[in-house]
């Protein structure tokens, strides 16, 4: 909603001269080193929505601002004044929703996937007549009101409970009926916990994925690394796979796979063990699989941790392609957005190299459509799967 125009609807920001670059290009992010931290500035509540200037004051549009965060502006609107009321979020949610139900049949998808549909620090994910609200920032949180107004749902569980929470100064917190729910998806029945679960109980990104690895599964071994509650391996037991193993060390979650088998009636062994440990001991084994499917948690949480999460893909990679049958295919997967795709897939290259293996890379994806990507945003498109043809 826009405000009369001869009024400002709220304080203004500016960057430091010459600071800016990507956010002038359109970018909807700006750090703090290149803000002017004026005493007026400091002195705003963290998730305050803003006008933003440029130094020579060219108005670059309405954000939240949060003076104890590195990311300090988030833009929701390129335009000066813009008031995040209960209409505003109809309309954003509105628009992201038309293209879901224009790419998918059922109500099982991202909602919204932050700056990638123009609403920075939310994430929801819909499961039929029930949506899960992860809020992640200041700014988002205190606009808490109006979007929940907005958000057309039935059921509503806000899972505002992410450790990045505690960069913005947030507390953790679950509310709602976050009991477990059926998720459907590639004709398979899917069980969710919404409240213990990891993110918002389900990983919606690797659908495409996992469509593609069980259209190559029909009559295949299939190792499933970590699997969480299963999604890559029913998928595949589902194609006719004629044998499929399941690896994760988080037993809910294991139980969640082996329900969701019993519900659709397939067959998969699950497997509680380390995937490092466990991939380990089947190399030495000399077990091998015609299909090796690892997709781990992120192991570069931060830009510090960039070398030793780059050496776990690297060992990663180096360990799947050792159980990997000869003219087998072998997936690794990052969700990591702080390793560029390059470096990810050197790092894979490379392990498969150290396994004395042969590969041809035959595909290289992202997430599904559901999972906008924001074309001034590259950090929006942080899943890298890469599948390997090895000799």
């Amino acid at each position: 909603m826009l405000t009369d125009p001869s009024m400002s609807a709220h304080p203004t920001i500016r960057l430091k001269p010459k600071e800016g670059r990507r956010l002038r290009a359109g970018a909807p992010w700006a750090f703090s080193n290149e803000i002017a931290m004026s005493a007026s500035a400091k002195a705003l509540k963290p998730g305050s929505v803003v006008n933003v200037e440029g130094d020579d004051g060219r108005a670059l549009g309405t954000g939240y601002f949060n003076p104890n965060s590195l990311i300090a502006i988030r833009l929701l609107d390129a335009r000066p004044d813009i008031v995040p009321d209960a209409d505003f979020f109809a309309a954003r949610l509105g628009a992201a929703r038309a293209l879901r139900d224009a790419v998918y049949r059922e109500p099982y998808y991202r909602l919204v996937h932050a700056e990638g549909d123009f609403l920075p620090g939310l994430t929801i994910d819909r499961f039929g007549d029930t949506t899960v609200v992860q809020i992640t920032t200041a700014g988002m949180e205190a606009l808490r009101a109006p979007l929940l107004e907005a958000l057309d749902a039935e059921h509503v569980v806000l899972r505002a409970d992410t450790p990045s929470r505690a960069l913005e100064g947030l507390p953790s917190y679950v509310e709602g009926d976050a009991s477990r729910v059926a998720v459907q998806e590639n004709a398979i029945r899917y069980f969710a916990d919404l409240a213990g679960g990891q993110k918002t109980g389900w990983y919606y990104d690797q659908r495409d994925n996992r469509a593609f690895m069980a259209g190559l599964s029909s009559g295949k071994t299939v190792l499933d690394a970590y699997c969480h509650t299963g999604g890559f391996a029913l998928a595949a037991a589902k194609a006719g796979a004629r044998e499929v193993v399941a690896v994760d060390s988080s037993a809910p979650a294991l139980a969640l796979g082996e329900e969701s088998a019993a519900a659709n009636g397939l067959r998969c062994q699950f497997v509680k063990a380390d995937v490092f440990e466990e991939l380990e001991r089947l190399g030495t084994a000399k077990e091998s699989f015609d299909l090796v499917i690892a997709d781990p948690p992120p192991f570069v949480k931060a830009r510090k941790d960039l070398e030793p999460g780059a050496k776990a893909y690297r060992k990663l990679a180096r360990l799947g392609a050792r159980v990997t049958a000869p003219g087998g295919l072998l997936l690794v997967a990052s969700c990591s957005h702080n390793i560029a795709p390059e470096r990810f897939a050197q790092e894979c290259a490379a392990g498969i190299q150290r396994a004395d293996r042969r590969a041809r890379l035959i595909r290289a994806a992202g997430a599904g459509p559901d999972h906008p990507v924001h074309p001034m945003l590259p950090e929006t498109a942080y899943l890298k799967a890469l599948v390997y043809a090895l000799d």
